[in-house]
């Protein structure tokens, strides 16, 4: 089985496993989520296989019920399930920023075959590519500080490549609570790598 939690906001539901960081998909009902992560695997399996994992998850196990906000509405998962606050090990950590590692990895290279212009959504909506990517960057900054890692504004792509470099480092290694940091490890591996990743799926659906 793969564990799985359930983000509940009004609106809209995350469906997020909690060994696979960046695993997780939002739509408006629980069944919904559920069936839309399951959809979106054989993607997730690339950046797995980047990662040097083999990818075979069962069929999805919901172990937790999570309440969610606006947070959850507007479309990021913001809620931290109590499995965040085990202790984690050393092996565990690492896994898991080898995936946030192969999510950065596949994020520059797609970006950088894909044009400035992308397709718009029905509503003209979405960054074009440079946006985008400035965008993943600078929210990475900040997604860093609630981890405990502090970086002035980037001023050039070497500054970019610092800062994940000490983020990855930081949260590579064990842990055990109480939390030092606004997030836990487990919940900041699983938010920059969702976040990472579902841009790089959307500028591959939009170039």
């Amino acid at each position: 089985m793969t564990r799985i939690y359930l983000e509940r906001g009004p609106k809209r539901v995350f469906a997020c496993s909690l060994d696979w960081p960046g695993w997780c998909r939002v739509a408006k009902g629980e069944e919904a989520a559920i069936d839309l992560l399951v959809r979106y695997a054989p993607r997730y399996r690339v950046i797995a296989e980047r990662a040097g994992l083999a990818f075979d998850p069962g069929d999805p196990e919901v172990v937790a019920l999570v309440p969610g906000g606006a947070t959850t509405d507007f479309g990021a998962p913001g809620a931290i399930p109590e499995q965040d606050l085990e202790p984690v090990g050393e092996d565990v950590a690492r896994r898991e920023v080898a995936l946030i590692r192969a999510a950065w990895q596949l994020f520059d290279e797609v970006a950088g075959e894909s044009p400035e212009e992308l397709r718009k959504g029905p509503r003209g909506g979405g960054r074009d590519l440079t946006k985008m990517v400035n965008h993943v960057q600078d929210s990475e900054r900040g997604y860093a500080r609630q981890a405990g890692v502090r970086h002035k504004p980037y001023r050039s792509r070497a500054d970019v490549d610092a800062m994940r470099a000490e983020l990855a480092e930081v949260l590579a290694r064990p842990w055990r609570p109480p939390p030092e940091t606004a997030w836990p490890p487990a919940y900041a591996r699983r938010r920059v790598a969702w976040h990472v990743i579902d841009h790089l799926w959307e500028i591959e659906d939009r170039r």
